[in-house]
């Protein structure tokens, strides 16, 4: 299970680029979460399929697609300085539609679909913690797929500023994203291999 990073209260973004390139962390709230070890197998086979399928849909459309690492940061304002930046994910997969959010150093500000691929190590902080943190910066869609039971759950924003209630697919089935107009994906495709 990953651990936090507790020798300080709250950690910023600035301390952040500050850490050792080898290992990979998130901040949330300004808790440091060291992400090792390294995703499964499983886990990479699931995400680069996914991430090929959305690829695959955007190809003339506005919008891009990226995996982890990447940082996506979270500021209070747009334009927080790196000190008072104290929430960057390394979400599985980011997909953003606005070209202005993104920067050399990864997205500044909420994607409009974030999928994590649950594993042991990261599904009890993708299911509470980054749930509403999503839910609370405004990402309009987040996915869970979880290798293990070959589904995803699907979450959407709704009006209220809150996640509708979760949409379950299950491997047989085709999911389709209100964000991404038009893209469905057969689940037999991402799950076949796992």
């Amino acid at each position: 299970m990953p651990y936090a990073y507790k020798t300080r209260a709250r950690y910023s973004y600035a301390d952040y680029l500050a850490w050792n390139d080898n290992e990979r962390w998130e901040l949330i709230d300004g808790v440091a979460y060291c992400m090792t070890p390294a995703p499964s197998t499983e886990h990479q086979r699931v995400s680069m399929e996914l991430v090929y399928r959305i690829r695959m849909h955007l190809e003339g459309r506005q919008g891009q697609v990226f995996s982890a690492p990447f940082d996506v940061r979270f500021p209070v304002k747009t334009f927080d300085r790196d000190q008072n930046i104290f929430t960057v994910v390394q979400p599985d997969i980011a997909v953003i539609c606005d070209p202005g959010k993104i920067d050399e150093r990864g997205c500044n500000g909420p994607p409009d679909l974030i999928i994590e691929v649950l594993s042991p190590y990261t599904a009890d902080r993708d299911m509470r913690e980054k749930f509403f943190l999503y839910e609370n910066v405004g990402v309009r869609e987040y996915w869970m797929a979880d290798p293990a039971s070959r589904t995803v759950h699907a979450y959407r924003l709704g009006g209220n500023g809150k996640y509708s209630p979760v949409t379950v697919y299950f491997q047989d089935e085709t999911i389709s994203s209100e964000t991404l107009p038009g893209m469905s994906i057969n689940l037999k495709d991402i799950f076949s291999s796992a």
